[in-house]
């Protein structure tokens, strides 16, 4: 029994609908809207301190549910019931915990009310499990958050044995007795992260493709112009997955367009490029990547040399085909994403010879650590994933980011796609969300929680108000 565990007071869901500036592709689907959730959660300590807590998300159903017989509107309704469902579920919790042990005991009652959404709704097909985590994860992160500020400290100061009354032997086993989360973090934020870039599908590469139909905000649009504003060096690339050779194209012109730019202004980091692909589950099989590797050594040497990692190239259900992955990740890393919602996935995703991880926040705090440490364990690669988050969500990444060493960074691509959204938290943390130098800062963290500082921001939730 520690002090510092708190109890549930309340938890509330704020939906807002998301506008892109311009459309995300990526896999089979196109984004322009998405519901944006922010969760604020109320807790206190055993010793009586009250603090509130938020987490933000953005709800895709796009991507965590794509579906041939639910509609997205139907999908995107059932997310925002489960994130409802499960905030009063969450809020009558009784006792006090740490928000890990919290969140790990409440596994089945997520499945439970994943069924019951589906049943009440009708739906012709049952929400996955990817899908529940993204509704709920920003639960967990107020939760997270909420406890932090009521103990006076940092989210990741809150998860030695201090604060833990668990070590982590008790969800990763007994090679993991006596250590804690904190022991596989960074003691403090590193003062900036790399930023990956996204091109998805849609994006123009060039200024000169720019037409009538494009933004006209002075917000760049065209790839060269993003390198050139932002000095980006890191480039997450959307390919198709089913044409071989636009993808080979693509990913020779998207190299080749970021040096020339940076050729052109003489920064010297041409030679800094990083990319790397993902086709969204679309490779019908592991031959296809290898394909695609071999050719792209074979066409542009140094394209195949600066492309760091592939992400989940074939399908998600890893048990449908059990692919073996070693012949790919032999030649780059392989890096699951949508398929690791789980243990299981983690330790199925090893035996079929999957390189390493995509964390995502929109998962779940309480996953992304565990998973995180497990793989720092082990010697695993991992990657800090994006899920375009906007405002707190972002903060939240970012700060995930550069509490650990992932593979180069963190992708945020919000800039690109929904900035407006993103206004408020922007005039509190602007190097955040202003990429300059290829890279984000994190100076302007708080101390407390996840160094949000809502109380500078001004979003009408924040005080009270309306989303």
């Amino acid at each position: 029994m520690l002090q510092s565990d708190v109890r549930v007071l309340g938890i509330e869901p704020h939906f807002l609908a998301g506008k892109a500036r311009t459309p995300l592709k990526f896999g089979s689907v196109i984004v322009e809207e998405s519901t944006f959730l922010h969760v604020r959660a109320r807790v206190e300590t055993r010793s009586g301190r009250v603090a509130d807590g938020w987490g933000a998300i953005f709800l895709s159903d796009m991507w965590s549910w794509p579906s041939p017989v639910v509609s997205h509107e139907q999908r995107d309704a059932a997310m925002r019931a489960v994130a409802t469902d499960f905030c009063a579920l969450v809020a009558g919790t009784p006792g006090y915990h740490h928000p890990i042990d919290l969140w790990m005991s409440l596994e089945d009652d997520l499945h439970r009310t994943i069924r019951a959404v589906g049943e009440r709704m009708s739906l012709a097909e049952a929400m996955p499990r990817l899908c529940g985590l993204n509704a709920v994860s920003s639960i967990d992160a107020a939760l997270h958050d909420a406890f932090a500020i009521a103990n006076g400290i940092g989210v990741y100061d809150g998860y030695s044995a201090d604060f833990m009354p668990y070590d982590l032997s008790t969800y990763l086993g007994p090679a993991f007795a006596g250590r804690y989360p904190a022991d596989f973090l960074q003691p403090r934020y590193r003062p900036e992260v790399p930023v990956f870039h996204l091109v998805g599908g849609l994006d123009k590469l060039r200024r000169s493709e720019i037409d009538a139909s494009d933004p006209q905000d002075g917000i760049p649009v065209s790839l060269d112009d993003w390198v050139e504003r932002d000095g980006l060096t890191c480039l997450k690339i959307k390919l198709l997955g089913t044409d071989l050779a636009w993808d080979i194209e693509r990913t020779i012109e998207v190299v080749r367009v970021a040096q020339e730019v940076h050729q052109r202004l003489g920064t010297g980091k041409a030679d800094d490029l990083q990319i790397s692909m993902d086709t969204n589950e679309q490779c019908p099989d592991p031959q296809y990547v290898l394909d695609y590797l071999h050719t792209l050594r074979e066409r542009d040497p140094a394209a195949y040399r600066v492309l760091l990692y592939v992400e989940q190239p074939t399908e998600r259900d890893l048990q449908s085909h059990r692919w073996n992955m070693r012949p790919v990740a032999a030649l780059k890393p392989a890096i699951i994403d949508e398929s690791l919602t789980g243990p299981a996935d983690y330790d199925l995703a090893r035996e079929l010879g999957w390189s390493g991880v995509g964390l995502k926040t929109c998962k779940g705090q309480s996953g992304a650590l565990l998973v995180l440490c497990r793989a720092i364990a082990e010697g695993v690669p991992y990657t800090i994933q994006d899920l375009t988050n906007p405002g707190l969500s972002l903060i939240h990444a970012v700060g995930f980011a550069a509490r650990c060493n992932a593979l180069n960074g963190v992708e945020a691509n919000v800039h690109q796609f929904f900035p407006a959204l993103s206004v408020p938290e922007e005039a509190v943390h602007p190097r955040i969300f202003q990429r300059r130098d290829g890279v984000l800062k994190t100076d302007t963290l708080g101390s407390t929680g996840f160094g949000y500082r809502v109380n500078e921001i001004d979003r009408p939730i924040f005080r009270g108000g309306q989303s």
